[in-house]
């Protein structure tokens, strides 16, 4: 397989790596509020071997050693998310030892070169709001705005970039109504009404941080190709419901002002009344867009099931430790109908893209040339997209270090960088030694 470098991109594409709060700081340390995940890890059958974020990776406290491996890596940009109940422990009052925490690490960031990407929300909701009714509860929307406003009112001179919320399919979809992730729900009603509220929650926080920062706003969604099983007819339309619940629900309310009919047909009677009222709020145009895509999935017709109706098929390619697909063609297909439909020339980013994989060290090293062929496919898929027009900015590995992979426990290895959970030893793999040498900036700098 052809490696790509850093001067196969255009001048000024950024290369990254992504992490989230819940998965790496540690909830013990440093007066971090619980958090709607707690809850969820600690109820039998929710999480492999009921484990939690109590510790994750200390990046709490191992966070100079971490930024120490981005940038000996070469990265330009660190994606990292504020943790809510780190920030505000109850939902609504300010924790001064969580804001010099996020303090230090942005400062941290700066210091080694690297561009701070922030995003606001990456699933831990304070227990305190989940008590209330959490995603299914309007008010929800008003205080995260309220959460947005103070982190950005500290943090907002200083970040390059920030996001309001992180794949709200996952925080709506996959966890109130497949029940997947917290809070474990598998409610029609909860998920509509969740599906509406955490895109309002985006908007209202769009509204409060105009002015008070000169960070580019964006959102981050993720995509998954819906591909039909079939050609009969009823796969196809099997397909295009997941698509336009998965896929089109969340960008073309932002672009559109509008949900797409397919869905609409088992999610509009759950609604919240008066929805249609918030559409000009969530409207509110972006600064750049960011695309997380992993995988696809095969989709059939079960007309023997409840709305949408539909089971999904085991694919035929090589799999992921997940057990998804390996498609690459998928992203570089989700880049360009996203130019051509929805973004056109709005800066987009691919601000999550790898693989978990079985890895372990042998002589104190992790071979994983499974991984560095995903990410270096990936990267081929993102710059033949950029070469057919779309306007991508930049790419974030997922993950920097293997963490809590949420439901998964520890099971689940992401990382480009092995992490022993009983030690916390960091050992960069061998993926992130190839990564490095192909972002490496060499004589050829001076030239362009």
């Amino acid at each position: 397989m052809t490696r790509l470098s850093r001067f196969d991109f255009p001048e000024g594409f950024l290369f990254g790596a992504a992490t989230a709060a819940y998965q790496i700081e540690g909830t013990s340390f440093g007066t971090c509020g619980p958090s709607h995940w707690d809850s969820f890890a600690a109820t039998p059958g929710n999480v492999v071997r009921a484990e939690d974020g109590s510790t994750a990776c200390d990046h709490y406290h191992r966070w100079p050693e971490d930024l120490d491996l981005m940038a000996a890596a070469g990265f330009d940009a660190y994606r990292f998310s504020t943790s809510w109940p780190r920030v505000m422990p109850d939902g609504v009052t300010v924790n001064p030892e969580g804001m010099d925490f996020y303090d230090r690490l942005v400062d941290g960031m700066l210091e080694r070169g690297l561009r701070p990407f922030q995003t606001l929300y990456h699933w831990d909701l304070p227990s305190a709001l989940a008590d209330r009714g959490g995603w299914a509860n309007r008010d929800t929307c008003h205080r995260f705005a309220d959460y947005a406003e103070a982190i950005t009112r500290r943090l907002g001179d200083r970040v390059a970039s920030i996001a309001t919320i992180n794949e709200p399919w996952c925080v709506a979809w996959l966890s109130h109504f497949l029940g997947a992730h917290a809070p474990g729900l598998r409610d029609i009603r909860a998920a509509a009404r969740a599906m509406h509220h955490i895109l309002l929650a985006h908007g209202l926080g769009l509204e409060r941080l105009r002015g008070i920062t000169k960070a580019p706003l964006g959102i981050v969604l993720n995509f998954d190709h819906a591909t039909p099983a079939s050609d009969a007819p009823e796969d196809l339309a099997a397909a295009a419901r997941q698509d336009a619940i998965f896929n089109r629900w969340f960008i073309e309310a932002i672009t559109r002002q509008a949900y797409p009919a397919e869905a609409m047909l088992g999610l509009a009677p759950h609604l919240p009344e008066g929805w249609q009222e918030d559409m000009a709020t969530i409207g509110q145009p972006l600064d750049w867009l960011g695309v997380n895509y992993y995988t696809r999935h095969l989709h059939a017709a079960a007309p023997e099931a409840p709305w949408p109706s539909t089971r999904e098929v085991p694919g035929p390619l090589p799999k992921t430790q997940m057990g998804w697909e390996i498609y690459p063609e998928g992203l570089k297909g989700f880049l360009l109908r996203l130019s051509r439909d929805y973004t056109g020339d709005l800066p987009l980013y691919v601000t999550e893209n790898g693989m978990a994989n079985a890895d372990t060290v042998e002589d104190n090293a992790v071979t994983d040339a499974i991984r560095e062929d995903f990410l270096f496919a990936h990267l081929a898929a993102t710059r033949e997209a950029i070469a057919a027009g779309a306007n991508v900015r930049g790419f974030f590995y997922w993950s920097l270090l293997d963490n809590y992979e949420w439901a998964e426990g520890y099971d689940k290895r992401f990382g480009l960088v092995h992490v022993d959970f009983a030690s916390l030893k960091r050992t960069p793999k061998s993926s992130y030694h190839a990564l490095a040498r192909a972002i490496a900036r060499n004589d050829r700098e001076a030239d362009r």
